[in-house]
């Protein structure tokens, strides 16, 4: 088990060195877009470095920001790292500029000082009560609705808490956004979700520029290509007899010989005019339209430069007049303009160029998503998929039908129920459920409340701060908890969670269960989701044990009481089925599931949590099947957060066994068995770029095995059997070496349904090649090649 990391005062050093390095190489990038993120990520990793060095971040705080209190929104890097910035600070958005504008400014006062006494006084206290009233007002993070709560509670009677509020704002009034933005309309409020906004769709859809090669190509057949057949038919025009062509006779030199007339012979009436308006016209193409090498080639230069040096009636130079012959003789061979080749050719070509392209299109959809409000949803796709119609762009002929790909693409603004998002595709994993959940979840949460303007208000308060993105922790330290935001605290009183509220919040906890485990049966459930879940849990008024995932790079070494407790669930609903035999689970009567009120214990000057050592100990001697020798202190790490997984089932258990739903899952858990086992085999055919791309990969399959094992514990053996034939029938269609390697996990399953079992090290019983199937390994995993 890894020790405490201990601060190293040259690691911000390295490591600015090393981001010097980076951002220094990031510069060079061909895309100005990819350089300017790059450029503010590196200045955001300074500012965390240079943070970490001087004592202004300290990192795994719950309040990281020396001054800030807790519930202050950060704006949190890859990683669970303050950066130092506040997300309610930043540059004045446009809607702020608005309003200053109109208060105007006052030169003792910052700009966002000056908005937040505004929403103190008594215009801006009635628009804040005018916006709750009707539904009309945008939280983007928790603190834009503390003024709307402390004008809420000075309406209704409850002014000691609005004072004591603004009391615990006024240090902060000067720097962060306390009001929300106000819409025009009222925003909707209701029972579906989406994944976007309109809003966000259609910045996205116009921030995502053309590819080059395909600019390229539309421009070579709208622009240059036309240009191109001008430009022979000028010189052609000027040919004395027939035009150039080449001979199939060969001179020494092995040159072909050139027959026909020269150019710069005759000049056809308006010859002159139509000579100064192409170099008119290829003058501003190139100013404006992308060239390809194949449209400025040397023959095109050629034509080109001699025109420009060539002003009748002057004569045309012998080495100009030799060089547009051979070039008109080339032209010719391919057949030139006039020709059925020709003719042909350019055809096909006018098909190609009247086709709209993707950018065009992209506008198209982009502008009918800007009909709704762009931070709502989509009520039907039926107004963003149709087909173009007349006049509609500039271009683009009626009837030209919006590509797949775009209209899967505005379905993520599409509002719907979970269920129904989850079967469209557009909620993918379990991830982007989780980023949705909020949208349920915060309905849930404020169904206490009656005053219906000011349970919106919570219900938006309470999805901004959902959005908040993880701090790294460590200490066993737990995220800030939206209750401890102040204006939250003081609406406590205020709320009533009945009978018909806890129901909601269970009834709602069982769906998303159903839905995760439906939907994702390969995936544990992420931290994100099973902090959403929590949160349920609290409001239903039940005690359900739900555990996170831990990083293994950041393990203390040891546990909190609610993982043996969720241990000890796990083995109570399982003993005596192929998930306790496989995975060889203790006794209930196990002393590292023994659940006793443990004190919390002094550790190096804090108070630390009640801890499950027994069950950390157990954990540590069940990793030692991973390997002992050799290996990163991650690798080991990894291993015993493995078997921490193995033991809980990773939340499986104590959701099925909490809310009752055993009759249910064994209904659904064939196919969610199946569809696990088949990704076990999918992930892993699919061959990792990198060697931590494999290993992540073993990882994940040997999760999703895991999950198949739980599965088919509730299956009759007829359908455990059937389940284990289909997995091998997979296994022996996949790559011959790696199917020879997985051998052993398909063997392991094989021997347990069988009645065998494997011994301490993870092995079936000799001559047997069984081995149980895991996702860490201390040294190299017997999986990969």
């Amino acid at each position: 088990m890894s020790e405490t990391p201990k601060p190293q005062t040259a690691a911000p050093d390295y490591a600015l060195g090393r981001l010097e390095q980076a951002a220094a190489a990031a510069t060079n990038h061909a895309d100005p877009a990819v350089r300017q993120r790059a450029a503010t990520r590196a200045d955001q990793w300074r500012a965390v470095l240079s943070g970490m060095s001087d004592g202004t971040l300290t990192v795994g705080a719950r309040a990281p920001v020396a001054g800030a209190p807790v519930w202050v929104t950060l704006a949190v890097l890859h990683g669970g790292f303050a950066s130092g910035e506040f997300a309610a600070e930043g540059p004045l958005q446009a809607h702020e500029e608005a309003l200053l504008a109109e208060l105007g400014a006052r030169a003792h006062e910052s700009p966002r000082g000056r908005l937040n006494r505004h929403f103190l006084g008594d215009a801006g206290q009635a628009a804040l009560l005018t916006a709750v009233r009707e539904g009309r007002l945008s939280v983007a993070v928790p603190e834009e609705g503390a003024l709307a709560v402390v004008a809420w509670l000075l309406a209704h009677g409850q002014a000691l808490e609005g004072l004591d509020l603004v009391a615990t704002l006024r240090p902060w009034l000067p720097r962060l956004r306390f009001y929300p933005r106000l819409e025009p309309t009222p925003r909707p409020s209701g029972s579906v979700v989406r994944v976007a906004t309109a809003g966000e769709l259609a910045r996205a859809l116009r921030a995502a520029k053309p590819r080059p090669d395909i600019a390229a190509m539309n421009a070579a057949l709208r622009v240059w290509h036309p240009l191109y057949d001008r430009l022979v038919a000028l010189w052609l025009a000027t040919v004395a007899g027939e035009p150039p062509r080449f001979e199939p006779t060969r001179r020494a030199s092995g040159q072909p010989d050139i027959a026909g007339g020269w150019p710069g012979q005759v000049l056809p009436p308006g010859w002159t005019e139509q000579r100064d308006a192409w170099l008119a016209d290829h003058r501003a193409a190139t100013q404006t339209t992308p060239q390809r090498n194949k449209t400025d080639d040397s023959g095109f230069t050629r034509l080109r430069e001699a025109l420009e040096r060539w002003t009748p009636p002057q004569s045309l130079n012998p080495r100009d007049a030799g060089r547009v012959r051979q070039t008109l003789a080339g032209v010719a061979a391919r057949g030139g303009p006039g020709t059925p080749q020709h003719a042909a050719r350019r055809a096909a070509q006018a098909v190609i160029a009247a086709r709209p392209s993707n950018h065009d299109l992209a506008e198209v959809v982009a502008r009918r998503l800007g009909r709704f409000p762009k931070d709502a949803g989509l009520p039907t796709l039926d107004a963003v998929a149709a087909d173009i119609a007349d006049g509609e762009c500039e271009g683009v002929p009626a009837g030209a039908e919006i590509p797949a790909h775009m209209i899967t693409k505005a379905a993520r603004a599409l509002e719907a129920s979970i269920a129904e998002l989850i079967d469209r595709g557009v909620i993918g994993s379990a991830e982007v459920l989780a980023i949705v959940l909020p949208q349920i979840t915060s309905h849930v949460a404020a169904a206490g409340i009656s005053d219906p303007g000011l349970r919106d208000l919570y219900t938006a308060i309470y999805a901004a701060f959902r959005k908040r993105r993880s701090l790294l922790l460590l200490n066993l330290e737990h995220q800030v908890r939206f209750d401890e935001l102040p204006w939250i605290s003081a609406l406590a009183p205020l709320r009533r969670d009945g009978l018909d509220t806890r129901a909601l919040a269970r009834q709602t906890l069982e769906e998303v269960t159903v839905l995760a485990l439906t939907g994702f049966p390969e995936t544990i459930l992420p931290n994100p989701l099973v902090r959403e879940m929590a949160a349920l849990i609290d409001r239903a008024g039940l005690s359900l044990p739900l555990v996170e995932e831990v990083a293994a790079d950041i393990f203390m070494g040891t546990f909190t009481s609610k993982w043996s407790t969720a241990a000890a669930t796990a083995t109570a609903l399982l003993t005596g089925t192929l998930y306790a035999r496989y995975y060889d689970l203790p006794a209930r009567d196990d002393a590292a599931l023994v659940v006793t009120k443990a004190q919390p214990k002094q550790r190096g000057g804090w108070l630390a949590k009640a801890t499950a050592d027994a069950f950390a100990a157990l954990c540590a001697a069940r990793a030692r099947e991973a390997g002992a020798a050799g290996g990163s202190h991650v690798a080991r790490n990894g291993a015993v957060l493995e078997q921490s997984q193995i033991l809980t089932t990773h939340n499986l258990a104590a959701l099925i066994a909490g809310l009752g739903l055993t009759d249910r899952v064994r209904v659904l858990a064939p196919s969610l068995a199946e569809r696990a086992l088949r990704f076990v085999v999918r992930r892993q055919a699919q061959v990792a770029p990198g060697f931590k791309a494999q290993l992540q990969a073993v990882k994940n399959a040997a999760y999703a095995w895991r999950q198949a094992i739980f599965f088919l514990s509730f299956c009759e053996p007829g359908a455990q059997w059937s389940a284990v034939h289909a997995l091998a029938r997979d296994v022996a269609a996949a790559d011959p070496a790696w199917a020879g390697r997985f051998a052993p996990a398909v063997a392991g399953l094989r021997m347990v349904l069988g009645g065998g079992r494997f011994d301490d090290d993870g092995r079936g019983e000799q001559p047997s090649q069984a081995r149980r199937f895991l996702g860490w390994s201390v040294g190299k995993h017997w999986l990969l090649a």
